[in-house]
């Protein structure tokens, strides 16, 4: 399994987050790569599965485990790109159940080795993303020093994270269909 040390967090300001990120990411990388997607959970007995759709009709199958804490936390991740994510999806459905989706659109900046996301989630509002990909030689202490220091880059404060999923959120709301 692949691994990354993530950061989850409320966004007070998107433009300002914008312009960090942008300065960041230096020259070549100055405009983010703005992304639409869509991730139907998938009801499994340990970890999160979520079926990934982007609108060129493809998808990813994502399957990772990481605790349900604020602030850099330890991911591991599978994934697995799909042609067929309508046939996936069925077939996940009737075998597993659905939890919820979340849409949401999202702007990808690479930081080093940081892809950091810029989200607007439907019913929810916006949010950063840190996901530090680590090296197979790199610490879950290393991770979290990169981590930490982009946080406050990107102005990230500790009241301003969230401990788990997007569609925790949503379920919270007492919305699982967003």
């Amino acid at each position: 399994m692949r691994r990354n040390v993530e950061v989850k967090a409320r966004l007070r300001a998107l433009a300002a987050a914008r312009g960090a990120a942008e300065r960041l990411g230096g020259a070549a990388r100055a405009q983010g790569q703005g992304l639409v997607q869509a991730d139907t959970f998938f009801r499994v007995p340990r970890g999160r599965l979520k079926l990934r759709r982007t609108p060129d009709g493809r998808g990813e199958l994502i399957f990772y485990e990481r605790p349900d804490t604020a602030g850099p936390k330890l991911s591991h991740f599978t994934i697995t790109p799909t042609d067929d994510p309508d046939g996936l999806e069925a077939v996940l459905t009737q075998a597993l159940g659905v939890l919820g989706v979340v849409r949401k659109e999202r702007l990808l900046y690479l930081v080093g080795q940081t892809r950091v996301h810029l989200d607007s989630v439907e019913g929810l509002g916006d949010f950063v993303e840190l996901e530090v990909v680590l090296t197979e030689e790199q610490t879950v202490e290393d991770g979290e020093r990169v981590a930490h220091q982009l946080m406050k880059e990107l102005g990230i404060e500790e009241e301003d994270l969230i401990s788990g999923a997007y569609l925790d959120l949503l379920l919270a709301k007492g919305d699982s269909s967003s």
